[in-house]
């Protein structure tokens, strides 16, 4: 089952509906950011893999994606594929 949603709250409205097992998400999201989001994801029940992406490079999230332990990964927009997604998920 697929969801998209356009902020933050939005996300995690969807999530507690879809109940998915991989949530890909967008750092910059208005409102409440992809990291805050990815926290408020991995504390609730049975918590979803969380990859994060932006269109900026890694090197402008690094010390943030190293402080978030509930996020499985960062793809830049850029080198976004299904390869990608899957290989970083195995």
């Amino acid at each position: 089952m697929l969801g998209e949603a356009a902020d933050g709250e939005a996300a995690l409205a969807a999530a507690r509906r879809l109940r998915p097992q991989v949530v890909l998400l967008d750092i910059q999201l208005p409102g409440m950011d992809g990291f805050a989001v990815a926290e408020r994801l991995a504390a609730g029940e049975d918590p979803p893999m969380v990859v994060l992406t932006s269109s900026r490079a890694v090197e402008a999230f690094r010390s943030r994606l190293e402080a978030v332990g509930s996020v499985r990964g960062f793809i830049a927009k850029a080198e976004l594929s299904g390869e990608c997604l899957s290989a970083l998920l195995a």
